[in-house]
């Protein structure tokens, strides 16, 4: 099937990669390792440090914000998942390695590492449509009531995922349904184990400091508050304006791991992370050029729920 994405996009892409210039485009796709495997330690470190500290600490000022940290930690997993299916860790092919690490982001989250995949890449293909994107067509709300879109900002959002990526799993083909079903057993089996050993060496304190906290309520508004910055907010005329402009910034680079550079993301999927920033920098022109707005978090959040803006669509200021 033909790309949604690389047909409406074409002319689109080229203006992109010349308004960034030719040496400047080559340099920002070379990728560099150790920068990756920093941020993946950063990530262990979040993830053991904090679970270690919740076990023992109860005051809840400081059970909050440590809970919200592994939370963020849990759901960040998934965008070096997103690094690793786009290639973007090796300068060299280490196909074995690929696949553990693949296998490693995926667990944290609870989803399997081909679903994800194939559902991400098949986003990229075919971008701007309303019904061959499995995101936009399976996981976005079809009715525009806050309740609704508020919902994913709870642990509402695992039902809301798990039941769209069932339904767009049922359409692949019988060897890949077999394999993801294979790797859901795997992250269900370990995280079952993980939370009967909370309770058994711990209690139900531990567990809810540990697991129910972070995963039940701190992953579900980092998801949502980061897929708000995706595609919500779109030019549904203009190609370069189907993803979000997220204004990039320190604080949120840290936060996000560079995910927030989603409109950069998808102008140039085989940049690093790392890279968008300087890419993002390089593109305003190229942004302006095309009259798209930029946004914020807190702006995207005001529009999505305050003024009850529907998603995929163009958000007036």
């Amino acid at each position: 099937m033909e790309s949604t994405w690389t047909k409406a996009a074409l002319p689109i892409l080229e203006e992109a990669r010349l308004a960034v210039g030719p040496e400047a485009v080559e340099r920002l796709h070379v990728k560099t390792p150790w920068r990756h495997f920093a941020v993946t330690a950063r990530q262990f470190i979040f993830l053991f440090g904090c679970g270690a500290a919740l076990w023992f600490v109860t005051h809840p000022l400081l059970v909050a914000p440590l809970a919200a940290i592994l939370g963020l930690t849990v759901f960040n997993f998934t965008v070096l998942l997103h690094e690793q299916l786009h290639q973007l860790i090796f300068a060299r092919p280490h196909p074995r390695w690929h696949r553990f690490l693949g296998q490693l982001y995926a667990f944290w989250s609870g989803i399997s590492a081909a679903q994800f995949t194939r559902w991400h890449l098949d986003h990229h293909r075919h971008l701007g449509s309303s019904t061959l994107d499995p995101k936009r067509h399976h996981l976005s709300p079809k009715i525009n009531a806050r309740w609704l879109k508020l919902l994913y900002f709870t642990p509402a959002l695992f039902f809301i995922y798990f039941r769209a990526a069932a339904r767009e799993t049922a359409t692949y083909d019988e060897a890949l349904r077999r394999k993801i079903a294979r790797e859901r057993w795997v992250s269900i089996g370990g995280h079952l184990a993980i939370q009967a050993a909370l309770v058994v060496f711990g209690g139900w304190g531990v567990w809810l400091r540990v697991y129910a906290l972070p995963v039940g309520v701190f992953f579900p508004p980092a998801f949502a508050l980061n897929r708000l910055g995706q595609h919500y907010a779109i030019k549904t005329d203009d190609p370069a304006g189907w993803t979000t402009w997220v204004a990039g910034s320190w604080f949120w680079d840290f936060i996000y791991l560079h995910s927030d550079y989603h409109l950069e993301h998808h102008l140039f999927p085989s940049v690093p992370c790392y890279h968008l920033p300087e890419l993002q920098r390089r593109l305003v022109p190229f942004h302006e050029r095309h009259g798209l707005r930029r946004w914020s978090y807190g702006g995207l959040f005001w529009g999505y729920i305050v003024r009850n803006r529907a998603p995929h669509t163009h958000w007036p200021g």
